[in-house]
């Protein structure tokens, strides 16, 4: 638990678990098993598209319970359903901490490298030089999708929860079921797992015009600009997928 404000304190940890749990769950079934998502996004005057592999597998919730007999950790305040990526190719856009806007290329399961389309050419630099030095930095270790009704709290520990935004983390995996694991870095200090969060209000130079998921003979609208689906309004109203 990080990165606490007030607005988190009187929203996203005085909410009902067990009812962040039960939605979680349902909108978890709806997009368990998927082969693979697309992400449609639009950022310095151009589409973007990214196509997360994920091989059929289980999606997994963050809902906030510790319920079973065995070592567990929640992350409050809760409500997500992710997933760790098989692979990933395409690019994305994505912005740095001090305004800079550049496009990731991922190729084979990673950034490969960052180009500028807005800011300061030595933030994208930087960035470079790292994913040089040190590869597996730019390791796609998960898509999560936020499953609250909640309110920004310009916190991304709450924001990355709120339904209709998406996240991508690049770094570690293995705490999500992943492989990527601290030693596999070749320096101790890189071994993070970073959140991207793409939110109306976190990054409002880029668009998400639409999240996909697809099935063997099967797609769905999971977000369409910032907004849940009516296949996700309908998984939360009807009580999971027929």
């Amino acid at each position: 638990m990080h990165g606490v404000n007030e607005i988190i304190l009187r929203t996203g940890l005085a909410v009902d678990y067990f009812e962040v749990s039960r939605a979680a769950e349902k909108l978890r079934l709806g997009l368990t098993r998927a082969d693979y998502f697309e992400i449609d996004f639009e950022a310095g005057g151009k589409p973007w598209r990214l196509r997360l592999d994920c091989g059929g597998q289980e999606a997994q919730k963050s809902h906030g319970l510790c319920r079973e007999r065995k070592p567990d950790v929640a992350n409050l305040p809760a409500g997500e359903v992710y997933f760790v990526p098989s692979g990933a190719e395409g690019d994305f856009p994505m912005r740095y901490e001090d305004g800079t806007l550049g496009v990731m290329r991922v190729r084979g399961g990673r950034i490969a490298r960052a180009e500028l389309l807005s800011g300061r050419e030595e933030t994208i630099a930087v960035h470079n030089l790292k994913l040089t030095s040190d590869p597996v930095t730019g390791e796609i270790g998960e898509l999560g999708f936020g499953t609250q009704e909640l309110p920004v709290s310009g916190r991304d520990i709450q924001d990355e929860k709120i339904l209709g935004t998406l996240h991508v983390a690049t770094g570690r995996s293995d705490h999500l079921g992943g492989k990527l694991t601290p030693d596999k870095f070749a320096n101790a200090s890189h071994a993070t797992h970073d959140d991207i969060l793409f939110s109306p209000t976190k990054t409002p130079e880029i668009v998400v015009r639409q999240a996909r998921a697809y099935w063997p003979g099967r797609s769905e609208v999971v977000i369409e600009n910032y907004q849940p689906s009516a296949y996700l309004r309908g998984l939360l109203a009807a009580g999971g997928p027929a």
